[in-house]
């Protein structure tokens, strides 16, 4: 890939005036423009969270475009503000030079079009997550006892995937759980996300333990607060919602996309899943249903064939970005949560066991 940097200073005439507002901008987007979406911003997202391509400096921003296409990049300025000018002065030169159809300024509080997306934020650090998470330390071996589990012991204890698989198959073998096989991996993915694996992570928004379940998300699963960082509980919670959620979503997407073949409808309704796990399954169901949020769902339905369950995913949300406070946070979370599910599978521990296959 070529390297792009556009100086503003070497423009030779002013460049155009901003259009619409970046809102505007993504719903007046054509719905094939999400072809190949997903594999575009889980680049960009890989970028960031491993520290290499045109991340690796961390004081760039990368922008991009509808498709999650990757446009060229900036150094960042001395401040935030002069950040700011520098991104602007570059959408504008893209638009300018034909790289994309509209552009709009960014600013506090409004996103801005050619999107752009820091190098320099707060990420996983993936190596020590799957470290953590494959138990490579004794420190972050278990064992233990929740509810009717008994995993491990003192003198043999385990992983936490090795935890996982458990409750997951003691809850599959009392038929609690109707999910996707995909499951199992994507909530791996999701652990190494959410908490790199840290039994003691807890958010400023009061978020604990491995898989960042809330207070009230606990004591919905009847885990008292002695009991919220406990590794097995929190695994069974999360599967737990997980199936509350499924549940809830199971009609209205079969509804939709139940005619797809069937590993594609697996990996789509597993994704959403991991969408409605981050941001509330209600959101997500109305994609499918709402008059207006639905319509692109019921043009990537007609239309399945030409694109990737990924693709689909990411396009029911992009072309709604906007409304039902959905960003391009909801698109980062997924793509991210892939990134683990990668890195997971690509250790000599699992690469070639049945949980990555």
């Amino acid at each position: 890939m070529a390297l792009v940097i556009i100086a503003p200073a070497a423009w030779a005439s002013e460049p155009p005036a901003p259009g619409k507002n970046w809102v505007t901008i993504v719903q007046d987007s054509p719905y094939w423009v999400s072809q190949g979406v997903y594999n575009n911003i889980t680049t960009i997202r890989r970028w960031v969270l491993k520290e290499r391509g045109y991340c690796s400096e961390p004081d760039r921003h990368i922008l991009f475009d509808r498709r999650g296409k990757f446009l060229g990049y900036i150094q960042d300025g001395p401040t935030k503000q002069a950040t700011q000018t520098l991104l602007n002065e570059t959408r504008a030169a893209y638009a300018k030079k034909d790289r994309v159809t509209a552009w709009a300024p960014g600013g506090p509080g409004n996103t801005g079009y050619p999107f752009a997306l820091s190098c320099s934020q707060p990420h996983v650090n993936l190596s020590e997550a799957v470290d953590r998470y494959l138990g490579r330390a004794e420190p972050d071996r278990l064992w233990g006892t929740w509810d009717d589990l008994n995993f491990a012991s003192r003198e043999d204890p385990g992983s936490l995937h090795q935890a996982l698989l458990y409750v997951h198959k003691t809850r599959l073998s009392q038929q609690r759980l109707d999910l996707p096989d995909s499951l199992p991996r994507y909530l791996g993915g999701q652990i190494l996300i959410e908490s790199s694996a840290n039994p003691q992570a807890h958010s400023i928004a009061d978020a604990k333990g491995i898989l960042q379940l809330s207070p009230s998300a606990l004591s919905d699963c009847r885990i008292k607060p002695a009991n919220y960082w406990h590794r097995l509980a929190q695994v069974d919670c999360a599967l737990r919602l997980m199936q509350q959620n499924a549940r809830n979503l199971k009609p209205a997407f079969t509804e939709r996309f139940g005619h797809l073949p069937s590993e594609k409808q697996d990996k789509l309704f597993t994704l959403l899943l991991v969408q409605a796990y981050h941001g509330g399954v209600g959101r997500v169901v109305s994609l499918l249903e709402d008059e207006e949020l639905s319509q692109p769902a019921a043009y990537f339905a007609r239309e399945h064939e030409n694109f990737s369950a990924g693709d689909i995913l990411f396009g029911m949300i992009f072309h709604n970005l906007g409304r039902e406070r959905l960003g391009l946070a909801s698109l980062y979370y997924v793509a991210d949560v892939q990134l683990a599910v990668e890195a997971l599978c690509a250790t000599q521990t699992l690469k070639t066991d049945a949980f990555c296959q």
